[in-house]
C-alpha cells in the first residue's frame, strides 16, 4: 500500500531545527532518501514553501482567497514523503525524522482515484 508521511512545523520547530544544525537535519533526510530509493519504497518526497501560498475557500458561491498557508492551524504542512510499504514501515520511517521531535509527523494511507 502507499502511505504519505506529512511533516508539519511552525516557527518554534524551525528554530529548534536550526539550533540542532540544519546540515545534520538534512543528513537525516538524505540518508532516508538513499535508503528508501535503494529499497524501492520511495515514490516521491518534496518540501513545501510558505511564501507564495494561498488558501482558497468558497463563501457565498465565490472563492475567498487569502495568503497562506497560515490559517487557524498552529502548524503548517512543511513537506512530505510518499512510500510504497506497509503501515508499520511507514511509521518507522516517519519516526526517524528529526522534525518528529518538535512537531507532528502524520502517516496516512492513499486511496485509489475515483476513476480506477
Amino acid at each position: 500500500m502507499k502511505y504519505m508521511v506529512l511533516i508539519y512545523g511552525n516557527e518554534e520547530t524551525w528554530k529548534a531545527l536550526e539550533a540542532e544544525g540544519m546540515e545534520s537535519v538534512h543528513d537525516v533526510h538524505r540518508a532516508l532518501l538513499a535508503e528508501t530509493r535503494a529499497s524501492g519504497e520511495l515514490i516521491e518526497a518534496q518540501g513545501l514553501t510558505t511564501s507564495g501560498s494561498r488558501v482558497v475557500q468558497v463563501r457565498d458561491n465565490a472563492p475567498a482567497v487569502t495568503d497562506g498557508p497560515f490559517t487557524e492551524a498552529k502548524e503548517v504542512l512543511a513537506g512530505y514523503y510518499l512510500f510504497e510499504c506497509d503501515l508499520e514501515r511507514a511509521t518507522e520511517l516517519a519516526g526517524r525524522l528529526v522534525e518528529a521531535r518538535y512537531s507532528p509527523v502524520e502517516v496516512r494511507g492513499i486511496i485509489q482515484p475515483f476513476d480506477e
